[in-house]
């Protein structure tokens, strides 16, 4: 995830980068269920209105929990599918609050958040409470596949701030809703709404069926700078919304480029050591995953690559042994080809998200064909093509191509 707001405070009220000591531990991204009351394009997990087989037993998600909080991740975001869904979802997510994680985030739809259970929703605690929205009103039905989403997880949203719940919007771009984008925003702005996370579409699940939706680069770049202006109007004008990006870690190089256009050289320096600081891309390091079999992966898209199980093992331990892919994917520099490889801002991108690259050609370490920055941006070769079209045909098969 990257912070655009927080970065552009950085600028304003600089403070010295944090710089890690020590092991890593990851924020873990638990997907409770794959069972969900809607049927998105772009899900990562194809989840469905059904009961799925061998997810995790009550007892086995219990010990899930208490794995995790001795083993004292920073964050634990429970998601799904819908993970109001899940059977036990509110012992769990009792469980989770007395164990007192640091951090503790509801991923959901919204569409399950009503009047009958917001007070207890609320009394929870959650840290952050993100809801979906891919479009205004029909667009975002249609893009998850429900007539009348829309409707349901905005009154999710204002149940939420109603009852002084920190509330987020996610919107994940695509050629079909990018003219959304300022509508969104504006909705953010007039519900009140704490945060706005802008999602780059990953190829993966349906998400991957879907690729060809995926925004051109133009589009991309368009829409980059509406939000990193929106973004900055409200900073400047002290208003609350946080604005944040994911799933395209080259949206950090592209703020730097934005920020030297604009600011003194010693500020660009400081928040160019902050960027590298962060480090961009933190799959299978500072991000990792839990599907609802029990299967430890990466990051959420990795699903055709499991680490482990939690079902034998506890995370804590399949995190921490000396699995190839987690060892290569902590290397810094990472073993990046094409225009990845002679990227410039590696310290600050990090490579960015690697399963597109394995959808397209089966290699993990290709570039990645979302990058939307030119070669003279990454600093390569002024020769290299300006921009990768992404793939719009059927993927290789990704299956244990790892090299």
């Amino acid at each position: 995830m990257f912070r655009l707001t927080q970065y552009m405070h950085q600028l304003l009220h600089p403070t010295p980068p944090r710089l890690r000591r020590g092991p890593v531990k990851p924020v873990v991204i638990w997907n409770l269920t794959r069972s969900c009351n809607l049927k998105c394009r772009h899900c990562y997990t194809v989840s469905a209105d059904r009961v799925f087989p061998g997810e995790l037993t009550h007892d086995q998600a219990m010990g899930v929990l208490r794995d995790l909080h001795e083993f004292r991740i920073p964050a634990l975001i429970l998601s799904g599918g819908e993970p109001m869904s899940r059977f036990d979802f509110w012992e769990l997510a009792e469980e989770a609050r007395r164990l007192d994680f640091r951090h503790l985030s509801l991923s959901t739809n919204g569409t399950k958040i009503n009047s009958g259970n917001i007070d207890r929703l609320a009394d929870l605690g959650f840290d952050y409470v993100g809801i979906s929205l891919d479009g205004i009103g029909a667009v975002n039905d249609w893009f998850r596949g429900v007539a009348g989403a829309f409707d349901d997880a905005l009154a999710g949203v204002r149940a939420c701030k109603a009852r002084g719940v920190k509330v987020g919007l996610r919107f994940t771009l695509t050629r079909d809703n990018a003219h959304h984008l300022p509508a969104m925003l504006d909705l953010c702005r007039d519900e009140g709404v704490d945060k706005f996370y802008l999602s780059h579409l990953v190829y993966a699940g349906r998400g991957d069926k879907h690729r060809g939706e995926d925004a051109a680069h133009d589009h991309t770049r368009k829409a980059m700078d509406l939000l990193t202006t929106r973004a900055w109007d409200a900073v400047e004008k002290g208003e609350p919304l946080e604005v944040v990006t994911g799933n395209n870690d080259a949206d950090a190089v592209w703020f730097l480029n934005w920020a030297r256009a604009r600011f003194a050289p010693e500020a660009v320096a400081h928040l160019q050591a902050h960027l590298e600081a962060w480090g961009g891309n933190s799959s299978g390091l500072g991000v990792g995953n839990i599907d609802p079999q029990g299967r430890v992966h990466p990051d959420t898209y990795w699903s055709d690559y499991t680490v482990g199980s939690v079902k034998e093992r506890p995370f804590s331990e399949i995190w921490t042994g000396d699995d190839p892919i987690l060892a290569t994917l902590r290397t810094r520099p990472r073993p990046l080809k094409g225009r990845c490889g002679a990227c410039a801002w590696q310290k600050v991108c990090g490579g960015n998200t690697r399963i597109r690259a394995l959808q397209l050609t089966g290699d993990p370490w290709a570039e990645d064909p979302a990058c939307y920055l030119s070669a003279r941006e990454i600093g390569a070769d002024d020769t290299e093509r300006l921009a990768v079209t992404p793939f719009r045909g059927k993927s290789h098969d990704p299956a244990h191509r790892f090299h």
